[in-house]
C-alpha cells in the first residue's frame, strides 16, 4: 500500500531532526513587514524534467539486468511499487531483498558490490539513451526555467538519480546555456534520499537559500514529503505513475506546468502567501 503524503512528511521530518518553528517576537513597529521575493525554483529530474520512469529507467534496469544474466524483469505496474523506494541502488536492494538475491550474492559486501556495478551499468545505458534523443522534455519546463533565470530567481535540481544521469539530462534537453547555471544536488550526495528533505536543505544550504521563500516542483509523494519536510513549497506535476500517489498535501496539483499555467507570476505568489 502506498503511504499517504502526510505520514511521509511526518517520516521526514523526524529522520531530519527538524525542529518545529518557534513563534517569532512581536515588534514595536506597526508597519507590516516587506514582503520577499521568491528564494528559488528547485526541480525534481525523473518525472518533472522528463517523464523518464516508466520509458528511460525501468527498461534500461532490465537491460542491465539481462546483460548480467539475470531473469529480472520489471513491469511497468511492479517497477511502479518500487518508486515507493527513492535512489536506484536502494530500490535493487529493496528488490532483491524482497524476492531474494541472486546466487552466489548473499553476503552484505557481495550483494553491495552487485547493486553499485548494475546501477553503473544501468546509468551507462541510460545516458546513451538521452543522447539518442529518445527521451523528450516535459511541457512547460523549459518556459518556466527560462522566465525564472531571465527575473534573476535562481534554479536547481535535486535528484535522487545519479549525478551523471541528472547532469546529462539537463545538458541535453535545455542546453548548454542553461546547464550551465543551474546547479545539481543528485545521487549520493546526501545519505538519506526522499522523502528525507536532505536533498532539498542541502541545495537551501549550498545556494544560500530561505526554505520558505522556495518552490519545489515534483512529480511524486516521497518528493512531495521532503519538499514540504524541508519546510518549501510544493507544486506537483503528474507524471505516469501519478495514479499511485497521494497528493494531498501539495500547494499546487497540475497534469502538466503548461497545461496547468504554471509559470513564474503562480510560483512568486506561493512564495509570497
Amino acid at each position: 500500500m502506498m503511504k499517504t503524503a502526510s505520514i511521509l512528511v511526518a517520516l521526514a521530518t523526524g529522520a531530519a531532526g527538524l525542529r518545529p518553528a518557534l513563534p517569532q517576537r512581536a515588534t514595536r513597529s506597526t508597519r507590516a513587514a516587506p514582503r520577499m521575493a521568491i528564494s528559488a525554483l528547485l526541480f525534481d529530474c525523473d518525472g518533472v524534467i522528463a517523464d523518464t520512469e516508466p520509458d528511460g529507467h525501468r527498461p534500461a534496469f532490465n537491460a542491465a539486468f539481462k546483460e548480467k544474466g539475470f531473469s529480472d524483469v520489471w513491469t511497468k505496474e511492479h517497477y511502479g511499487e518500487l518508486l515507493e523506494t527513492g535512489g536506484g541502488k536502494e530500490r535493487m536492494t529493496a528488490h532483491w531483498n524482497e524476492v531474494g538475491w541472486p546466487a552466489g550474492y548473499d553476503s552484505p559486501e557481495k550483494q553491495q558490490e552487485l547493486v553499485k556495478e548494475l546501477h553503473l551499468r544501468k546509468t551507462a545505458i541510460f545516458n546513451d539513451m538521452i543522447t539518442k534523443g529518445e527521451i523528450p522534455i516535459r511541457k512547460g519546463v523549459l518556459n518556466l526555467i527560462d522566465e525564472a533565470l531571465a527575473d534573476g530567481v535562481p534554479v536547481g535540481v535535486c535528484s535522487t538519480s545519479s549525478e551523471q544521469a541528472v547532469s546529462n539530462l539537463v545538458r541535453v534537453l535545455m542546453g548548454d546555456a542553461r546547464a550551465d547555471k543551474i546547479p545539481i544536488y543528485a545521487g549520493d550526495v546526501v545519505k538519506k534520499k526522499k522523502p528525507s528533505p536532505d536533498v532539498y536543505l542541502l541545495a537551501a544550504e549550498k545556494m544560500k537559500l530561505e526554505p520558505a521563500k522556495c518552490v519545489v516542483i515534483e512529480d511524486s509523494s516521497i518528493g512531495l514529503a521532503a519538499g514540504k519536510a524541508a519546510g518549501m513549497n510544493v507544486i506537483v506535476t503528474k507524471s505516469s505513475y501519478a495514479y499511485r500517489e497521494n497528493f494531498d498535501l501539495a500547494d499546487k496539483v497540475v497534469d502538466d506546468l503548461e497545461v496547468g499555467g504554471v509559470g513564474l507570476d503562480v510560483c512568486k505568489a506561493l512564495a509570497d502567501a
